[in-house]
């Protein structure tokens, strides 16, 4: 059996595992008050050109949503995402749990649109109801999204244009955040994320990481953001583990060469998936692919192959992901297109 169900089949990126093994037996203090810890919010600050933003440490992405929106949002408002978006979703409620509702808007192949987020904030506040209706308080998207589809600078800018018209952050999910970057498709880069949002993250538990993301706020944190990390059970004791992980992530560009590896071997993969005339309901620039299968076919691959069923096609047929990885490697290319 091989695995292309998600992007986090595997443990960590070797050099991640030989620094927390080094760094084993150093006393360090929690929390993240350690050194490793404060030299990965250096180096991140560093490569997102951004001296003047702070940098958080979260446990996981439902955690990171559910803890960023949380802080951001007064307890009357609610966030805005698609209705594909991964806090509506995929995230069984953690952000209605917090008390905000999920407000959600049509999707391009997970994308969204800036018209119509604009139409929709008109909308709402021309309501003469809106004093009785939960107001749009954060703008949410995520990158790259659930259908693997990356957005433009001109996308971004212009997300980030209308939300900042009707005074609201834009807060995008960045759990997928490497390997968007690391597309051809994609036409900026991390230095220029804090100029296209006000706060982001980078995912390490997807892209080489055994767990942890990193929270960008381009300008300064909510208020008491530490405490709300911990009253949402996303702060780790031991800190150094999130600290060590992502100072060696931000060392010598090993976050990006190892995205590029997910790419690469994803663009291996849709040439073996067109070969073997398996039709495509959206080919991507990034690691995710989705195709459409025969339900028989579908159930006789499953034994062998391991991948993601997305949504219905039609009565005999429905449409899977494939997901490549940082580790994903030629060889298991390969044994696909045997399988196949």
């Amino acid at each position: 059996m091989i695995l292309f169900r998600c992007d986090y089949a595997e443990g960590a990126h070797p050099e991640i595992l030989k620094r927390l093994v080094e760094t084993n037996f150093e006393q360090l203090d929690g929390y993240g008050c350690d050194r490793y810890t404060e030299s990965a919010r250096k180096k991140i600050l560093e490569a997102c050109a951004c001296p003047d933003g702070e940098v958080h440490f979260l446990v996981g992405g439902t955690q990171t949503n559910a803890t960023v929106i949380a802080a951001l949002l007064h307890d009357y408002e609610g966030a805005v995402a698609v209705q594909t978006g991964h806090i509506g979703v995929h995230e069984a409620g953690a952000v209605e749990y917090t008390g905000h509702k999920v407000l959600t808007l049509p999707q391009h192949y997970g994308k969204m649109d800036a018209g119509e987020l604009e139409a929709f904030l008109v909308a709402a506040d021309a309501d003469p109801n809106k004093d009785h209706m939960v107001w749009p308080g954060l703008v949410y998207i995520s990158l790259s999204t659930e259908y693997g589809t990356v957005y433009s600078r001109a996308e971004l800018a212009g997300l980030q244009e209308v939300a900042h018209k009707y005074g609201l952050p834009l807060f995008i999910d960045g759990a997928r955040l490497g390997y968007a970057l690391a597309s051809p498709a994609c036409d900026f880069t991390l230095a220029d994320m804090k100029d296209l949002c006000d706060v982001f993250y980078i995912g390490g538990t997807k892209v080489g990481a055994l767990c942890g993301e990193a929270v960008v706020f381009t300008k300064k944190a909510p208020k008491h953001f530490f405490t709300t990390i911990k009253q949402h059970g996303a702060l780790l004791a031991k800190g150094r583990l999130l600290g060590v992980q992502f100072d060696t992530l931000f060392t010598d560009n090993l976050y990006s060469r190892i995205a590029a590896n997910a790419i690469d071997r994803a663009q291996e993969m849709v040439t073996v998936l067109k070969e073997k005339g398996i039709p495509f309901f959206l080919e991507t620039p990034t690691n995710q692919q989705f195709v459409i299968l025969e339900n028989r076919y579908m159930e006789s691959l499953s034994t062998k192959v391991g991948f993601d069923i997305w949504e219905p096609y039609d009565a005999d047929h429905t449409v899977v992901r494939f997901a490549t990885s940082w580790a994903t490697s030629p060889e298991q290319i390969r044994q696909l297109r045997e399988l196949l």
